[in-house]
């Protein structure tokens, strides 16, 4: 697949409260995480939708951060593999290897990564350099891992459309400038996709082949805002699903204007 996808003057910090479900926190894989990246989108086929962030405070979620837009999927979003159970049943996509669709689902966040030699984040940082590839051949030893092929080999990476240094591959593309992992498909399924980023848009208008986009300005913040410690996760659904999986999946309270 092609591109599957100091903080900006400063983002104005919305102070809310977002109410969740008085569930037990036991109930879900991710209740060791204290910051949330949320997407929601209007529903399964369109291309973009709504960031917003969230820290947890007590029971709840308090959003950080004014909501801003972004681009997912050319096709849309379909259920990935995360921390969630396997919502097939209830209907919806099934994200695929090259279906141009963004999973939907929890995730881990993991490593950040630029074509810098460092950028400001507190996560996991991987420079960039022109042999490093993502590998979104299904079924090779290396698929969904970011790999050099100077250690690899040449082999190993044979096939893959995922150069890192797209700036360098890609005449100048610089959507890798600045991003970081979404862990969809952590067990490295067979066609259950790969390389799934969040990463900087070409514009508001250039949906991805799967991955989240945004503003630079936008990715800036959140790297340094994000932190390893506080388990961190990535959100995507649909409003519609949204809403049905919210008390059960602990999520924050969502409104017109926001959350509270």
């Amino acid at each position: 697949m092609t591109v599957h996808c100091r903080p900006l003057a400063l983002l104005t910090f919305a102070v809310v409260l977002a109410g969740v479900a008085h569930a037990d926190a036991a109930d879900v894989p991710w209740r060791n995480a204290g910051q949330m990246i949320l997407v929601t989108t209007a529903d399964w086929n369109v291309d973009h939708g709504t960031l917003r962030t969230f820290v947890r405070e007590g029971d709840g979620w308090r959003e950080v951060r004014t909501s801003t837009p972004v681009t997912i999927g050319k096709n849309g979003s379909g259920w990935g593999l995360g921390l969630n159970a396997p919502q097939t049943a209830a209907g919806g996509p099934v994200k695929r290897e090259g279906d141009n669709r963004s999973p939907a689902g929890v995730f881990r966040i993991g490593d950040s990564f630029g074509y810098a030699a460092s950028v400001d984040t507190a996560m996991p940082y991987l420079a960039l350099n022109a042999t490093e590839y993502c590998v979104d051949v299904s079924g090779a030893k290396h698929y969904n891992r970011i790999v050099d092929a100077n250690l690899v080999g040449l082999d190993a990476v044979k096939g893959s459309t995922e150069p890192m240094r797209r700036d360098l591959h890609a005449n100048g593309d610089q959507r890798y400038r600045m991003g970081f992992v979404i862990e969809q498909n952590p067990r490295n399924v067979p066609q259950a996709g790969s390389c799934i980023f969040a990463h900087l848009w070409k514009s508001p208008t250039d949906a991805t082949a799967g991955c989240t986009a945004m503003t630079p300005a936008v990715m800036q913040s959140l790297l340094a805002w994000l932190k390893p410690q506080e388990h961190p996760v990535f959100v995507l659904l649909p409003q519609a699903e949204y809403e049905r999986l919210r008390n059960t999946w602990q999520l924050p309270v969502l409104h017109a204007d926001g959350a509270r």
